[in-house]
């Protein structure tokens, strides 16, 4: 009873923390509701440029369409307009272009777009419904200047709003402020638009240290569509254009009575003509190529002529991603576009005819397949090893590289030339964004589209002879990581991309390593008993927290159980093999020896590792004092040497990530509570 008054007590210091201070001066309440807003999602990002648009003269029946609709001066009937398309038919594109388009109308006296929210599945800021609601108020304050007051007060009257239920926030900082203007029948409507809805995948209330994705997408893609009717309800002067796959629970939820008379539903494949815009597409496409052309003696006519245009359009069959990707591989600098095109339009290639017919991608997924096939024989093979280990890193919570750079740290990992594993991966340009920045690849991001990722899962043969297994991938990356740790000591500079890479990544590669046998088993252990772990903890615990993912978070996780600690969880056999038990006890001893480093009077030399003691060292005690290991007692004794990290954990039992405040959960703040009394020697 007296650790939970204690625990309430200890709360007023979490309400006087400068992030959440009641009080808000004026002209900050903006400033603050902008900081947490998710600005990676709004359409003229910087993150997103340049934003995918629709090529001039395409898609046109489809922008008039949602035009039409929105009616700009008189508000739609229905006020909601789904538009939906399987993968690869341009709803990002659509989304960005209506955007564009509105916003560039100079005939109107106010802003036709009221906000933007797009959603995507490997940004961390745009992957969930979190910050979905104050992004949007945000975005009012600047779209709608008379609503920005009547939000500003609402965020100064309670900054805590903006940690408030999704529910909450909708009626604190976009309902009331909008009530508050009174008459709201001459308001001009805004549109707001919400785009890739299929890409919500993480619940709000889920830790964004831990970063794993929700299982449940259903629940939490019908909590933003439930939060969007919400909102329609009210009769606010808003209407909302939703863009998404068409998911079945998304689409019986557009189906229920509560949707039915308020959304109109537009079947983006089935308007327009797909033929006509692919067509636009690939003659311009072409036509640009051709003029960086040498014309040739042979030509009959100049480059590409008709039959190939036609026979490259039949080949497309309407589909403008098939079209983009054909037009990427054959616009190399390096290469003969019109030798490329051949050899896609032919089907030079082995060809599978179950992989062309197989599912409604069949003539992509043959294209993925030629592409791949297109690779020199003597370079295939780091080619697969390039992509199983690009397939490896949804596993992994490292995303701070751009592309290139992320390439450039796994071929010294896996100690290939840089001249070779260039030649291996020049066919992939066509699937793969060279150019993407940092966070932009994470998954699928790194990707041109997302359907190819899923063809390498769904057809891991490309050929008898080319199979890709991005389980081989973990476990090649494991391999390089711990070769790559091997090297670190607490005096190493650590600074080196793909010593930052091994650092941050190599726990998530051994959480998902299965290894094949014992002898894999034993051979990995070996490796990973000759890396300096506490070093290498130090230097994490040293890093920027905003800009470096920590191993060291995963191996606090369940640190000391048996059988679920992060050495000996989901490998085979399923009891620890004799030699386990060096490998747990080498990593035990090392998470302990790196926060005992920091115990030591003059360790700390930047105020930012104080940012990553309260996360990781709040999360290590806690394991330690429920667990109470063998030198535990040593522990104790540290922190009673430094009572002001004693008083910086009691000050505040919250974790920082991004600069976001989230309390610890409360069996975790009640066990570092009775540990700090034992530091302190109180009954």
């Amino acid at each position: 009873m007296s650790s939970n008054v204690s625990y309430f007590k200890n709360a007023k210091h979490f309400v006087a923390n400068p992030t959440f201070n009641t009080y808000i001066s004026d002209g900050d309440a903006l400033q603050y509701l902008h900081k947490h807003s998710a600005t990676s999602a709004m359409h003229d990002s910087e993150e997103r440029y340049p934003p995918p648009l629709c090529h001039e003269g395409t898609r046109e029946a489809v922008v008039c369409r949602i035009e039409g609709w929105y009616g700009f001066e008189i508000p739609p009937k229905k006020k909601i307009m789904w538009v939906h398309a399987p993968a690869g038919y341009g709803k990002t594109a659509v989304a960005g272009t209506v955007s564009k388009k509105m916003e560039s109308r100079t005939d109107l006296d106010f802003n036709p777009v009221g906000a933007t929210f797009f959603f995507w599945r490997t940004s961390d800021e745009r992957n969930s419904p979190a910050r979905f609601i104050i992004t949007l108020a945000y975005q009012f304050t600047m779209s709608i200047p008379e609503l920005a007051p009547h939000i500003e007060a609402a965020v100064k009257r309670n900054p805590m709003v903006l940690n408030k239920a999704l529910e909450v926030q909708l009626m604190k900082l976009i309902v009331e402020p909008f009530k508050s203007l009174g008459e709201l029948d001459d308001m001009p409507h805004r549109l707001v638009i919400v785009d890739g809805l299929d890409e919500c995948i993480n619940s709000d209330q889920q830790s964004r240290v831990q970063k794993q994705y929700a299982e449940d997408q259903e629940r939490v893609q019908v909590r933003v569509l439930d939060l969007i009717l919400t909102l329609q309800s009210h009769h606010l002067p808003l209407c909302f254009l939703i863009l998404s796959r068409p998911e079945p629970w998304i689409k019986q939820h557009f189906g229920s009575k509560s949707f039915q008379g308020v959304t109109e539903i537009l079947d983006l494949y089935r308007v327009g003509d797909h033929m006509k815009d692919v067509e636009i597409f690939v003659r311009d496409e072409l036509a640009r190529i051709a003029e960086s052309l040498e014309p040739q003696p042979i030509d009959d006519e100049q480059w590409p002529g008709e039959d190939l245009v036609q026979h490259f359009l039949l080949s497309a069959g309407g589909h403008m991603l098939y079209a983009a990707t054909v037009i990427r591989h054959i616009d190399d600098p390096y290469g003969d576009p019109r030798q490329r095109l051949r050899d896609i339009l032919n089907g030079k290639f082995y060809y599978t005819p179950d992989l062309a017919h197989s599912t409604p991608f069949s003539s992509l997924y043959e294209l993925y397949r030629q592409i791949l096939l297109s690779c020199p024989r003597t370079h295939q093979g780091t080619m697969v090893e390039v992509l199983e280990d690009i397939l490896a890193f949804r596993n992994s919570l490292y995303s701070m590289f751009g592309t290139r750079t992320a390439l450039d740290a796994l071929h010294v990992l896996q100690r290939i030339s840089g001249r070779t594993y260039d030649k291996a991966i020049r066919p992939l340009h066509a699937v793969i964004s060279l150019s993407a920045q940092a966070n932009e690849f994470f998954m699928f991001g790194m990707f041109y589209h997302s359907s190819f990722p899923e063809f390498l899962q769904s057809h891991p043969q490309i050929s008898p002879d080319v199979t890709i297994d991005s389980r081989k991938g973990v476990r090649r990356l494991l391999e390089g990581c711990l070769k790559t740790l091997s090297s670190i000591t607490l005096d190493s500079p650590v600074t080196e991309e793909h010593l930052r890479f091994a650092l941050g990544s190599w726990g998530q590669y051994w959480r998902y390593w299965r290894p094949s046998d014992e002898v894999e088993l034993s051979s990995m252990v070996k490796a990973f008993l000759a890396v300096d772990l506490t070093a290498c903890f130090v230097h994490e615990l040293e890093s920027d927290p905003l800009t470096i993912s920590r191993s060291i978070s995963a191996c606090i996780h369940h640190l000391y159980h048996p059988t679920e600690n992060l050495i000996v969880a989901n490998k085979s056999p399923p009891s620890p093999a004799p030699f386990f038990n060096d490998a747990v006890s080498h990593l035990r001893c090392s998470v302990e020896g790196a926060f005992m480093h920091f115990l030591q009077p003059g360790s700390i030399r930047d105020p930012k590792v104080l940012i990553v003691f309260r996360s990781d060292g709040a999360r290590y005690f806690a394991e330690a004092f429920a667990n109470r290991p063998p030198g535990f007692d040593k522990v104790i004794q540290a922190l009673r040497n430094r009572p002001q990290f004693v008083d910086h954990l009691e000050d505040r039992f919250v974790f920082v990530y991004d600069e976001d405040e989230i309390l610890l959960p409360l069996h975790q703040r009640v066990l570092i509570e009775n540990m700090l009394k034992l530091v302190r020697q109180e009954d």
